[in-house]
């Protein structure tokens, strides 16, 4: 880390640690809420964010999950993404997200089509643009898939695709700054607690900065930060890693992302495609490891890409590298929300790949609990931490 920057004041009414997506996310919202008048300072170890979940993600968005506050938690980031440059803009100037809104394609092969099906009815229940398509049909929109041992489809029809992650992150940042957000490139590095409260915190520089309340959203670092506080959660960093590949013959058409039945995935890419899987094992990775593991395409994704899409049997990889997950080990949920005991440290921690595209939702209920004392937009209290100490799972099974 370069040359710590201080802080301009010795105390903030709200101190975030984390200073990627989900902590800009709820900096912007604070900063936008008329109601709001406190002090917030954002605490980010690396403005580089090079190695940050944000930056290395896949850079998506879906509404087909089956969980009904996930389909909403995303449905709202759409809806945040399509206004983003009249949200965030700074004197008419705004990063351009590039939303390409090719949709989502999950295939389900006889194993997995009845849960496909349940979690379609779901999604639409809610509102989700999906369809549920039989094999002839997949064919018929798709021809560059292979359709053995299909059953069924659901595809997105609208409000599903990728766009610049970073450029999120960015616009949101930069509005938060113009508003009167404070950051500074530092890092907590303890954290001062008297029984139910946190009163401050110390960064590397040697500040103790006094904090009304304290949001964890240091993603892979999280657990490590709840731990200066003397809490737990139970969340694991797992790496992920991508790659970019090069294919003789385009597929033809708008290509979705398509989640294959072996769960992997891919996705275009500009002239190219994106691909990734979830591996098994899954062992738990070190945050400083960004190695990618070039065997998993070699044995695994290509192997399984060139069954399912007969022209990737001739592709070849022109870009690759890892990111992690903080992986929520009770239920592949966030965990947001105050601590049952120590009310003023909330928690945004443990998204398990979703962070990116639950960010606007995440920073926008984070900013009512702090303005408010509740959630007012949409009630994200089934991701509370009293979950985790009832041992409660709030399931998801769409998890890539």
């Amino acid at each position: 880390m370069a040359m710590a920057q201080q802080a301009t004041k010795t105390h903030y009414d709200v101190v975030i640690v984390g200073g990627a997506v989900v902590g800009s996310a709820t900096a912007y919202f604070l900063a936008t809420n008329p109601d709001f008048n406190g002090s917030v300072l954002v605490v980010e170890r690396d403005w580089s964010y090079a190695q940050s979940a944000t930056a290395l993600s896949s850079a998506s968005i879906r509404h087909q999950f089956s969980n009904p506050l996930n389909i909403k938690i995303s449905q709202f980031g759409t809806e945040f993404i399509r206004s983003f440059h009249e949200r965030v803009a700074v004197d008419g100037d705004a990063p351009e997200l590039g939303f390409k809104e090719n949709g989502y394609l999950y295939l389900g092969n006889a194993a997995g089509a009845t849960a496909l099906a349940r979690n379609f009815v779901t999604q639409r229940e809610n509102n989700a643009d999906v369809a549920l398509f039989d094999v002839g049909q997949l064919q018929a929109k798709f021809p560059w898939l292979n359709p053995d041992q299909l059953v069924n489809g659901v595809y997105g029809q609208s409000g599903e695709g990728w766009f610049d992650s970073y450029g999120l992150l960015q616009g949101m940042r930069c509005k938060a700054r113009s508003l009167g957000i404070e950051y500074v490139e530092n890092e907590v590095v303890a954290i001062n607690r008297e029984n139910t409260t946190i009163t401050s915190v110390v960064l590397r520089s040697g500040e103790t900065i006094g904090c009304g309340q304290l949001i964890n959203a240091a993603g892979t670092r999280g657990p490590a930060v709840a731990r200066l506080a003397g809490l737990d959660i139970p969340v694991e960093p797992r790496k992920r890693c991508l790659f970019v590949f090069d294919c003789r013959t385009p597929l033809p058409g708008k290509v979705p992302l398509t989640i294959d039945t072996t769960g992997i995935f891919f996705r275009p890419e500009g002239q190219y495609y994106l691909t990734g899987c979830y591996p098994d094992p899954d062992p738990l990775a070190d945050v400083t490891d960004f190695d990618v593991l070039h065997g998993e395409f070699d044995e695994i994704i290509w192997p399984a890409l060139a069954e399912r899409v007969p022209a990737f049997e001739a592709i070849k990889v022109v870009n690759s590298w890892a990111g992690h997950y903080d992986f929520c080990m009770l239920d592949h949920n966030a965990i947001v929300g105050p601590h049952s005991d120590v009310s003023n440290f909330l928690f945004a921690n443990g998204f398990s790949g979703h962070g990116l595209q639950q960010s606007p939702a995440i920073g926008r209920g984070l900013s009512e609990l702090i303005i408010y004392g509740s959630y007012r937009a949409l009630d994200l209290s089934p991701l509370g931490y009293e979950r985790v100490v009832e041992n409660r799972p709030f399931l998801e099974e769409g998890v890539i």
